[in-house]
């Protein structure tokens, strides 16, 4: 069974990218769902559905995660890299404060993760995009609320250095090793 690294934290933080650079070095890696979520929400005539609907966006990025996560436990690789886990639905519902039904709890306590890499906001990066409704001052905000989200569901969280790609991947993989 592969052990399930998850890269969490908000927009903008390296993530896709050291996902990007993984994959080009032979790992398994799933990229992040909320980008064809909100894309298929627009082509269906809204704009932003997490903005609009932030409960339904939830149950659809929840299934979609949790079909991430199956996928995961039935690859035959040591690894698979996840861009985003489970628990930063709810940290999302937390930071709008929008209450949520109690089956998104049970799905984080139930799909398990082996290890959290937290990536913290990090302004040189940051760069906005047709998809992503956070500006940087949000991505301040939503830090503490994924960061605890994790720690709430009894993850050790490894925050992850502000350094090149290669040296960030050299700290996961020792990291993990």
């Amino acid at each position: 069974m592969a052990k399930k690294i998850v890269f969490a934290g908000g927009p903008a933080t390296g993530k896709t990218t050291l996902i990007h650079r993984l994959e080009s070095m032979g790992y398994s890696c799933l990229h992040e769902i909320s980008r064809q979520i909100t894309i298929d929400a627009r082509q269906a005539g809204i704009e932003q559905l997490f903005i609009s609907n932030p409960i339904l966006f939830s149950e659809k990025l929840l299934k979609g995660r949790i079909n991430q996560y199956t996928e995961a436990t039935l690859n035959k690789t040591p690894i698979v890299f996840i861009d985003r886990g489970l628990p930063e639905v709810v940290a999302y519902l937390d930071r709008i404060g929008t209450p949520y039904p109690n089956h998104f709890i049970e799905a984080c306590e139930t799909f398990r993760y082996d290890y959290v890499f937290i990536f913290p906001p990090w302004e040189e990066i940051y760069t906005a995009d047709n998809e992503r409704y956070e500006d940087f001052k949000e991505a301040l905000r939503i830090y503490p609320y994924l960061k605890g989200a994790y720690e709430k569901f009894g993850y050790k969280n490894s925050i992850l250095p502000k350094d090149t790609v290669e040296n960030r991947i050299s700290f996961i993989l020792d990291t993990i090793a």
